[in-house]
């Protein structure tokens, strides 16, 4: 149903990159997929130490020093990957989101798999500045890989089994449920997909004005509305997949992070709206909470 010919992750020689990278190679395998393996070297300025004022220089790579960081590079990919998989090694210099975001345009990337560190208190809050950035500005979809996550290579071929689709019927959702059902038929796996009724009011009295029902008929009502739109939604889906459909009420974010956890979900794919000003500081709260907060993997994708 969908394609996935060009996959670049990006790497730190780190832990958290490496999973990322296991993660991006097991999706390889499904898709028939090239991997691009890209580490970039920061060039922030280093202070020039001498008489007169402080002089700030940018690092400048050898054509030693890049040939080297390109072996590294090669050898930390093959120590990941798998058999057939087609995998290639790229080294840039400069600002490391930047960089990234460049190469994922230039090489037309169809999927961007990152590792993120994960943090505590206030850091946690940013996610890491490269991750976050790279969340906000990539066009094309983009896995975070959560910290703590088991190797995903030894796990064999089959991966995210149990695989939960948020949607609220906007072009973003729909785009996004496109790819769960089709990751869901690789993987002969559990498609689980979830709407979530915010609360919205909190006065009886104001909907009772509003429409001439008690807030409960009023409820069970908008339920059954949406209950059958998401039937509808769904409708032919159990030809690709195993697939549920579930309405829960709350906050979303909060929800989906639930249902994650008692289904425990492998994966978590969801649409990000369209950005506003606003947005280009939170990508979005649902998306933003659930990225940080979740165990699994997210995969993040913009409208069609």
């Amino acid at each position: 149903m969908i394609e996935i010919r060009r996959i670049l992750c990006p790497i730190d020689f780190s832990d958290y990159s490496r999973r990322a990278l296991d993660h991006a190679i097991a999706i390889a395998r499904w898709y028939e997929s090239t991997v691009t393996v890209l580490h970039v070297f920061s060039t922030a300025p280093v202070a020039a130490v001498g008489p007169g004022p402080v002089v700030l220089e940018p690092i400048v790579l050898t054509a030693v020093d890049c040939d080297q960081l390109l072996a590294d590079t090669k050898a930390f990919a093959q120590t990941e990957s798998a058999p057939g998989i087609a995998i290639e090694a790229v080294v840039r210099e400069g600002n490391t989101a930047g960089e990234i975001l460049e190469q994922a345009d230039t090489m037309k990337a169809e999927l961007l798999v990152i590792g993120t560190h994960g943090r505590a208190g206030f850091e946690r809050l940013l996610l890491g500045s490269v991750a976050e950035k790279v969340l906000r500005k990539a066009s094309c979809p983009v896995m975070t890989v959560p910290r703590r996550l088991p190797d995903a290579v030894p796990a064999g071929p089959v991966l995210y089994k149990r695989i939960l689709c948020p949607v609220d019927f906007s072009e973003s959702s729909l785009h996004a449920l496109k790819y769960a059902i089709s990751m869901a038929q690789e993987a002969d796996g559990q498609l689980t997909v979830l709407h979530v009724v915010a609360h919205e009011f909190e006065y009886e009295p104001d909907v009772a004005y509003h429409t001439g029902m008690r807030i409960g008929d009023f409820l069970k009502q908008r339920e059954e509305v949406l209950r059958r739109r998401l039937q509808e939604t769904i409708a032919g889906t159990h030809e690709f997949c195993s697939v549920e459909s579930l309405i829960t009420q709350g906050k979303p974010w909060s929800e989906v992070l639930r249902v994650a956890g008692e289904r425990q979900s492998d994966l978590i794919v969801m649409g990000v709206q369209g950005r506003g000003a606003a947005d280009l500081l939170f990508f979005g709260s649902t998306t933003q909470h659930v990225v940080r907060e979740a165990s699994c993997p997210v995969l993040t994708l913009r409208r069609g």
